[in-house]
């Protein structure tokens, strides 16, 4: 007995031989191709669990995913309870102690403001005090540079406008401008 390819029966030597002399092969063809659409078959139904399977995969990891940010969520809730309830009395006296520092500086602050303020005023007058001083310079020398100014020109017309003598000494010609 053999066991030909044909759609796996068992045939003996006998039906073999009686086969190829009547020539009829789609027997063995027929076998083969039966086989292939099976093999067909089942390679989908894989495929078809395989996607099956992914998409479960999926559906788990997705579910998981929920259950760490669930886990998460009631994690933090817990933590704040206890807060809430354990260190009540701490976080007050944290609160009192800033609320007291907080006091202290505003006091700080109002002693500075009152300085910054003398510092200003005193700044302020110095300020005056000083473009004063620069003005009252100022005007004294645009006064001296005024009276410089005519005493220089009476001096030039004087000593342009008069004729000098050759013989002219020191004493006339210091009489002459004192004299104008």
């Amino acid at each position: 007995m053999f066991a030909s390819g044909t759609a796996g029966r068992q045939t003996t030597d006998k039906e073999l031989e009686d086969m190829l002399e009547s020539g009829n092969l789609t027997i063995f063809t027929q076998g083969i191709i039966t086989d292939t659409q099976q093999a067909k078959q089942s390679l989908a139904d894989i495929e078809a669990r395989h996607a099956d399977i992914i998409k479960l995969e999926n559906s788990i990891r997705e579910m998981h995913d929920m259950f760490m940010d669930m886990a998460l969520l009631i994690e933090n809730q817990c933590i704040k309870r206890y807060i809430r309830v354990f260190l009540k009395g701490e976080i007050i006296d944290r609160i009192e102690t800033q609320v007291i520092q907080s006091k202290e500086y505003v006091e700080d602050g109002k002693k500075e403001t009152v300085k910054a303020l003398a510092y200003q005023s005193k700044s302020r007058r110095t300020k005056i005090i000083i473009f004063i001083i620069l003005g009252l310079i100022a005007a004294g020398l645009i006064t001296w540079g005024i009276i410089a100014a005519t005493v220089f020109a009476r001096i030039s017309s004087n000593f342009f406008n008069c004729k000098f003598s050759a013989r002219m000494d020191a004493n006339s010609s210091l009489s002459f401008l004192l004299s104008s």
